[in-house]
């Protein structure tokens, strides 16, 4: 099984990704400069104090409690996780969750009250960060891990009658 040290491991690597990239955008996209990448993909600085696509602006604190509770649900989670796949897309979650929690607590005003940094923006879908990608993908493996999970019988109670 996915060893709690190699969890911590993946979960610690994609906080500091999501930190990291979030002060160079910080730093590098100040004063509105925008930097273009590729076709539409463009990096342009942007601040959430709501949660996905900018929704519940200003309730910030809330979504900061209802996710720290969240991350440790998932903790416990990953630590049943059945399969390494689903393991590993519990950890991107988690991940993704502590990252832009990282955020509402040490960024601004703090205590909840800081804004999630995004700044990958595509220009025909809502502006994001590496936090919101890890929570994105772990969700998409998890749902494939658990229909892979389904069709071997893995994970399943068979004694369950319905």
């Amino acid at each position: 099984m996915f060893s709690f040290r190699r969890q911590a491991i993946l979960i610690v690597l994609i906080v500091l990704l999501d930190q990291v990239t979030k002060s160079w955008a910080v730093s590098a996209l100040a004063d509105g400069r925008v930097i273009h990448v590729i076709g539409s993909l463009q990096f342009s600085l942007g601040f959430n104090s709501g949660f996905a696509f900018s929704q519940g602006q200003g309730l910030g604190p809330l979504i900061g409690v209802f996710a720290i509770i969240a991350v440790v649900l998932l903790f416990r989670a990953v630590r049943k996780a059945t399969t390494q796949l689903s393991a590993a897309a519990l950890c991107a979650i988690v991940a993704g969750a502590i990252g832009n929690i990282a955020d509402r607590i040490f960024r601004e005003d703090g205590l909840l009250h800081g804004r999630v940094v995004d700044f990958i923006d595509l220009q025909w879908f809502p502006v994001f960060n590496v936090a919101d990608s890890s929570i994105t993908v772990g969700a998409c493996v998890l749902i494939a891990a658990m229909l892979m999970e389904s069709r071997s019988g893995k994970g399943v109670d068979n004694n369950h009658e319905s």
